[in-house]
């Protein structure tokens, strides 16, 4: 347990606790909005995003592996939250939260932190756009004040929903959302160190309160009263085919979590000039998630956003992640009564500026400029996310991406003839050697380039297949440039060297790197060859050969490159 608290306290000063406390608290009261919204547009009462802002950022601060992560809920979570609130209801919620909390610390343990970079870009991307769309669409009925909406998992049902409440618009409302978002837009550029969402609720809900008291919706009015009391602890009952039921939500959560707050990670990397550690993250992003549901809490993770912030309030530690959980749990505490005055409508401009600045628009636009297969990954994961579910997003961008690479792959296998540098003290012999005709050749020289795997095996094999049917007694294969051998590579190699042997050649390789010779050792391929026939250069292969043959007397050499 002391490991994971290295470097909190080590050297730690007054002065590194004052700007902590600073950072904490600005951090703090941007989270307190955030939370509330997050919250409500994963379908669940606004006092959740609380509990989660301060129990799961207070835990992600202490195990995570960052100095400056900051964890709570989060806009990525709204889609699939809202999906399993739907689907399954809030206690199956908890469940779900607590089972992607295990597979969390489970990818932490087993240290597979690092196996989230190979997600592509433009699947990130993707789904990162469908996200922003699916939340910034769903604030559309809270900005207009709609009434009599009924929330669907699905992005069409949602906008059919809206299109037949539009006659229900509440002008108050507008006005209302008007005011905040104006504030949410002009406070960044006139006072960027004040919180503008903040400011945007306080602002909005006082001209509200004054002006349309009792005529638009409110936080107290939909879900009740937020009380000011501190959650409560709660086993939820599960059962084997509740598990059952919930583990691909709950695989979906983790997944998500996982990434989200390993780029957030990443990013105070960059404005700090440190380095994280990714297992230990997932570890206390995992215990966060595990811990938050039995106090009512909903998934969490790192926010990038709040992240950002707290480098920039000059944060130092972790310690400032715990200020900002404990802030949030006494704004909790003495100000919750006034919380439940606030009007829907000045949330909804802060989950669509959350939204817009999500949206990675820049990024987007320019990978669909590129016009390349990394542009079809992007739109096909963007409208899945959109149109379907984050879930199928995913499976279908990476398994989109997988095809495309191996296709690149395979397309750079080509075969091409070239002659090997002649040995010296042969030079001359064989440079005449070339020149001769032949229809049979004795020695045949490949060059193989690229790696033999399951999308290119087969055109290796074909390829060297057809120069063989010339009957070389000797088959020499330069594989410097060869830098793995898969399963199916080795199947095909192996029918290769059967088909040679079978027509009474000898097969040589040359520069074979280290690596590689032991899977073949591994697999068995290394003993089939011959140990005997492995050569550090193509010029000793020839050598071996042209000995074996009786020194000149050998029709012809000829060579093929495959890259």
């Amino acid at each position: 347990m002391n490991t994971l608290f290295t470097g909190i306290f080590k050297k730690y000063s007054l002065k590194q606790l004052q700007k902590d406390f600073i950072a904490g608290i600005v951090v703090g009261v941007i989270a307190i909005p955030l939370a509330m919204s997050f919250a409500i547009a994963s379908g669940v009462k606004p006092e959740y995003g609380i509990y989660t802002a301060c129990i799961a950022g207070i835990l992600i601060s202490l195990f995570g592996g960052s100095k400056f992560q900051i964890g709570g809920p989060t806009g990525a979570f709204v889609p699939i939250l809202l999906g399993v609130v739907l689907t399954y209801g809030y206690q199956n919620l908890l469940i779900a939260g607590i089972l992607a909390g295990i597979i969390l610390c489970l990818l932490g343990i087993f240290k597979l932190g690092s196996l989230i970079k190979f997600i592509p870009r433009p699947v990130t991307v993707g789904f990162t756009s469908g996200i922003a769309v699916i939340i910034f669409t769903g604030q559309i009925a809270n900005f207009l004040g709609l009434t009599d909406i009924e929330k669907h998992e699905t992005f069409i049902a949602n906008m059919k929903e809206i299109v037949i409440h539009i006659g229900t618009i509440n002008m108050y409302s507008v006005i209302t959302a008007v005011i905040c978002l104006a504030i949410l837009i002009i406070m960044p550029r006139v006072m960027p160190r004040i919180p503008a969402p903040l400011v945007g609720i306080i602002v909005s809900s006082l001209i509200a309160g004054w002006l349309f008291s009792g005529r638009i919706p409110t936080i107290g009015s939909t879900f009740g009263v937020i009380p000011s009391t501190l959650p409560k602890f709660q086993i939820p009952s599960v059962s084997w085919d509740t598990l059952q039921l919930l583990i691909g939500p709950a695989f979906a959560i983790a997944m998500l979590g996982a990434i989200e707050s390993l780029l957030s990670a990443v990013v105070a990397d960059g404005l700090t000039n440190t380095k994280h550690n990714s297992n230990r993250e997932l570890i206390g992003q995992g215990i966060a998630n595990i811990i938050t549901p039995l106090f009512g809490g909903i998934p969490a993770t790192g926010a990038i956003a709040r992240t950002a912030a707290n480098v920039k309030s000059g944060a130092t530690s972790k310690v400032s992640g715990v200020i900002h959980g404990i802030f949030v749990l006494l704004t909790l505490l003495l100000l919750a009564p006034l919380a439940s005055r606030i009007p829907l409508a000045s949330m909804a401009p802060i989950l669509m500026i959350v939204a817009w600045n999500m949206s990675e628009r820049a990024h987007f636009k320019h990978i669909l400029k590129m016009k390349s297969g990394d542009s079809l990954i992007l739109v096909v994961t963007f409208l899945l996310t959109v149109l379907t579910s984050l879930t199928i997003a995913v499976e279908v961008g990476l398994g989109l991406a997988l095809l495309l690479f191996t296709k690149k792959m395979s397309e750079s296998v080509t075969v091409k003839k070239s002659l090997p540098n002649p040995l010296r003290e042969k030079r001359e012999k064989i440079t005449q050697l070339w020149n001769e005709s032949s229809s049979t050749p004795t020695i045949s020289v490949y060059t193989v380039e690229g790696p033999l795997f399951f999308g290119a095996a087969q055109d290796f094999h074909e390829t060297v297949a057809s120069y063989i049917k010339q009957k070389p007694k000797f088959l020499i294969l330069r594989m410097g440039n060869v830098p793995f051998i898969d399963t199916t590579g080795e199947a095909y190699f192996r029918s290769i060297i059967h088909e040679f042997k079978a027509q009474g050649g000898k097969l040589l390789i040359a520069g074979l790197p280290p690596h590689v010779k032991e899977t073949l050792v591994h697999n068995g391929l290394y003993y089939t060859i011959g140990g005997e026939h492995f050569f550090e250069h193509v010029n000793e292969a020839i050598t071996y050969s042209v000995e074996r043959l009786k020194q000149g007397k050998f029709d012809h050499v000829q060579s093929l490159r495959l890259s």
